[in-house]
C-alpha cells in the first residue's frame, strides 16, 4: 500500500480525532434522517452518515439485503426496516410511530440519495406533514458525479436538468427525449443496459448525429469509464467492449447549439423588416450582413421566416 494511504501514525490519530468530532456533534431525536449511501465504492459513505447510521434507533432500507452489507463493513449493528415503493405508505406510518416514540431514524436507498429517482420521497412528506424534522446527510450521487466528469456545465453556465430514466416502449421514449432535449441546458438521465442501444438510437434520430453525450457507466466502481463524443459515434463505443453491455449508465446530453436565429442580435429583425419592403430576400440578407456583422445564412433564414410571416 501506498505510504500516503496507510492508516497508522499521524494520519490514523486525525481520522480518529475527526471521528470523535463527528460524533459529538448534535443529533436530534426525534427526527428523520436522509442518508445518502455509496453508488458503489464503500469508501465514499461520509463519516457523518457512518455516525448517523451508527446512532439512529433503526435504519428505513429500500432493500435490506442491499444494505446489510455496507453496513457489516462500516460495523454497524442497526436494526433494518422495509421502506420500499410497494409498502412505502405503511414504512411511512411505521417511521412516525417510532418518531413519535422519541426516536431517531436513518431512510437509505440501495446506493444514492433516497428519493432522487429512487423510493424515498412519499416517506419525507408525510414525516414533515406529521411535523417531525427531516435532517438530509448528502453524499455520494450518480448526477452529480457524471457532471463533474463531463464538463458539460460551467460557472457561467450551471444549469442542468435531471430526467431519470426514460420510458422503456420506443414511442413514448421518442416524444420524451425531444421533450427533454429540446431544453436549453444539458440533460442528465439514467439508462439500464440493456436498453442503452434502443435508447442512443432514438437520441440519434431526436438529437442528430452532432449533438455531443457523455456516457458513464459504472460510477466509483473498478470498471468505471466515462467518454464524451458525438452521438453519430455512440453506438460504436458501445459495441465497442463487451463489458460496455453491463452495468448502470448515466448520461448527459449536451445543450443543442444555438440554431442560426438564436445567434443575431436584437437588432437585426429592425434592420430585416426595412428591407424587405424595398429588397428580395436573398439581397435583404446580403445587404443586412454588411450593416450588421451577422452571418449571412442565419440572417437569410430570419428574412424568410419574417417575409412569409
Amino acid at each position: 500500500m501506498d505510504k500516503e494511504f496507510e492508516a497508522s501514525g499521524p494520519a490514523a490519530g486525525a481520522w480518529e480525532r475527526l471521528a470523535e468530532k463527528v460524533a459529538g456533534q448534535h443529533w436530534p431525536a426525534p427526527a428523520l434522517y436522509v442518508v445518502a449511501t455509496p453508488i458503489g465504492n464503500l469508501g465514499d459513505l461520509s463519516l457523518r452518515a457512518q455516525a448517523c447510521l451508527q446512532r439512529a434507533h433503526v435504519i428505513a432500507a429500500e432493500d435490506t439485503r442491499m444494505t446489510r452489507p455496507l453496513l457489516d463493513a462500516w460495523g454497524i449493528g442497526t436494526p433494518l426496516m422495509a421502506a420500499h415503493r410497494h409498502n412505502e405508505a405503511q414504512a411511512a406510518q411505521a417511521i412516525i410511530g417510532r418518531l413519535a416514540a422519541g426516536e431517531r431514524v436513518a431512510l437509505v436507498s440501495d446506493a444514492g440519495a433516497p428519493g432522487v429517482s429512487d423510493p424515498g420521497a412519499r416517506v419525507v412528506r408525510e414525516v414533515r406533514a406529521a411535523g417531525y424534522p427531516v435532517v438530509p446527510v448528502p453524499g455520494a450521487s450518480a448526477v452529480i458525479a457524471a457532471l463533474m466528469a463531463s464538463g458539460a456545465t460551467s460557472d457561467e453556465n450551471p444549469a442542468f436538468v435531471f430526467a431519470g430514466f426514460p420510458p422503456p416502449k420506443a414511442a413514448a421514449r421518442q416524444k420524451w427525449l425531444a421533450q427533454w432535449c429540446g431544453l436549453p441546458a444539458p440533460v442528465v438521465m439514467y439508462e439500464s443496459p440493456h436498453r442503452m442501444p434502443a435508447t442512443l438510437s432514438d437520441l440519434l434520430s431526436v438529437c442528430g448525429a452532432e449533438r455531443r453525450i457523455t456516457v458513464a457507466r459504472e460510477l466509483t466502481k473498478r470498471f468505471e469509464e466515462i467518454a464524451t463524443l458525438p452521438l453519430g459515434q455512440a453506438q460504436a463505443w458501445l459495441a465497442g467492449h463487451p463489458q460496455r453491455a453491463q452495468g448502470e449508465f448515466v448520461l448527459i446530453v449536451e445543450q443543442a447549439p444555438p440554431s442560426p436565429a438564436d445567434e443575431l442580435d436584437g437588432r437585426a429583425d429592425e434592420v430585416l423588416r426595412a428591407l424587405l419592403d424595398v429588397l428580395s430576400v436573398r439581397d435583404t440578407a446580403k445587404v443586412a450582413a454588411r450593416i450588421t456583422g451577422q452571418p449571412r445564412d442565419a440572417l437569410y433564414a430570419r428574412a424568410l421566416a419574417l417575409k412569409e410571416g
